[in-house]
C-alpha cells in the first residue's frame, strides 16, 4: 500500500509556518478565457504569478526554510533551480536570515540568475540541465555541510505546494476538475492530497510538456522511466525522471495524465494575455495548454488551474508574441 508522502495536517501546519510571509492570491473567473476553451467549460485560475516571487515555488521555499532548526539555517541552504524554485529558496533565506546558494545550469535564464543574485543568493552555474544541476548542489552539501532542499523530493516542499491547492478548495469546493503542470510534482501531488482528504468529487489531470515526457511516459508505462533530455522553452518543466516522493502519488491518484507541445504552451501563454492580461511564463501557462487539450472530456465543468508563474523573460516572450511557428 502506497505510503502518502504528506497529510492534511502537514500542509495545514506549512500554512502556518508561512503565513507571515505570504498572501492568499486569487481565484478568479475571466470570461474570455471560457471563451478561449471552450466546451462550455467555467475556468477558474488562481494567480501564483502574484506571489512576491513571480511563482507558487515561493511557498515551497518558505514551507521548507521555515521547518529546518537553528543550526542547519546558520549552515546555509543549497538548491539546484531553473529559476523559480531558486526564487523561493532565496527569497525564504533572506527572509529567515540564512545564506543560499543556488545552482543553475549552464545558459540558464539570466534574468532568473539576477533575481536570484538580487534576493542575496550565490548562484553557480554548472552542468547541462537541471538534473546536473542537482548533482552539483549535492556536492555543497558535503563540501559545506549545506542541507539540500529539493524542488520535489522533500516533504515540506511538497506541503508547502499543498497549501495552493487547499486555498483553491477554500474558495471553490464546488469546482469539479484540476489541471496540474508537472515539473517534479509537488504541485500536482498538493492538488491530489486536497482532493483525497477534502474534495473527493475533484479529478486531478496533469499535464507535462511533450520534449521533456519522463513523468507523463512513466505514468502511463506504471513504472519510472528516465530521459535523456529535457527539451522545451518551458523551463519549469524541463526534468528528466521521475521523484520518489511523488511518482507514487501521481500513479495513484491522477485521473489522466497529458503532454503538450511547445507550440500549445506558447498558445496558453498568449491566451493568457489576451484573456486576462497577465504574464505567464511556458510552465506557468502548461496548465492552460493541457486544459484545452483535454476540453472535450471536461465538457460542461468547472475546472480550476493554476497560472504557477509569470517569469517570462523578454526574448523568449518576444519569440512566442511575434514568432508563433517558432516554438
Amino acid at each position: 500500500m502506497l505510503d502518502w508522502p504528506i497529510s492534511l495536517a502537514d500542509v495545514e501546519r506549512a500554512r502556518l509556518r508561512t503565513k507571515a510571509f505570504l498572501t492568499k492570491t486569487p481565484l478568479m473567473a475571466h470570461p474570455l478565457l471560457d471563451e478561449a476553451v471552450g466546451h462550455d467549460i467555467r475556468v477558474w485560475v488562481k494567480h501564483e504569478n502574484h506571489q512576491p516571487t513571480g511563482s507558487f515555488k515561493v511557498r515551497n521555499g518558505l514551507s521548507a526554510v521555515t521547518a529546518l532548526g537553528v543550526e542547519e539555517r546558520a549552515r546555509g541552504v543549497t538548491a539546484a533551480t531553473r529559476g523559480n524554485h531558486g526564487l523561493g529558496i532565496a527569497y525564504s533565506a533572506r527572509a529567515l536570515g540564512c545564506k543560499a546558494t543556488i545552482c543553475v545550469p549552464i545558459g540558464n535564464n539570466p534574468e532568473k540568475n539576477a533575481a536570484m543574485k538580487a534576493l542575496g543568493a550565490d548562484v553557480i552555474e554548472r552542468g547541462r540541465d537541471y538534473d546536473e544541476a542537482v548533482l552539483t548542489a549535492n556536492e555543497l552539501v558535503h563540501q559545506r555541510g549545506m542541507t539540500l532542499i529539493h524542488s520535489t523530493n522533500d516533504v515540506s516542499v511538497i506541503a508547502g505546494a499543498a497549501t495552493m491547492s487547499l486555498e483553491i478548495w477554500e474558495d471553490a469546493p464546488e469546482l469539479d476538475a484540476l489541471v496540474i503542470a508537472v515539473g517534479g510534482g509537488s504541485q500536482a501531488v498538493g492538488a491530489l492530497t486536497i482532493a483525497r482528504e477534502l474534495a473527493p468529487h475533484w479529478d486531478v489531470y496533469a499535464v507535462q510538456a511533450a520534449g521533456a515526457s519522463a513523468i507523463c511516459d512513466s505514468f502511463h508505462a506504471k513504472k519510472p522511466l528516465k530521459k535523456d533530455s529535457a527539451d522545451t522553452f518551458a523551463d519549469g518543466l524541463a526534468t528528466r525522471s521521475t521523484y520518489e516522493k511523488t511518482f507514487g502519488a501521481l500513479l495513484a491518484g491522477l485521473r489522466d495524465f497529458v503532454t503538450v507541445t511547445d507550440a500549445e504552451i506558447a498558445e496558453a501563454v498568449r491566451a493568457y494575455l489576451s484573456a486576462t492580461h497577465n504574464l505567464a511564463e511556458g510552465a506557468g501557462a502548461a496548465g492552460l495548454a493541457g486544459l484545452m487539450k483535454l476540453g472535450p472530456r471536461l465538457a460542461g465543468k468547472r475546472v480550476g488551474i493554476v497560472l504557477s508563474g509569470g517569469n517570462i523573460d523578454r526574448e523568449t516572450l518576444k519569440r512566442v508574441l511575434v514568432q508563433k511557428d517558432a516554438m
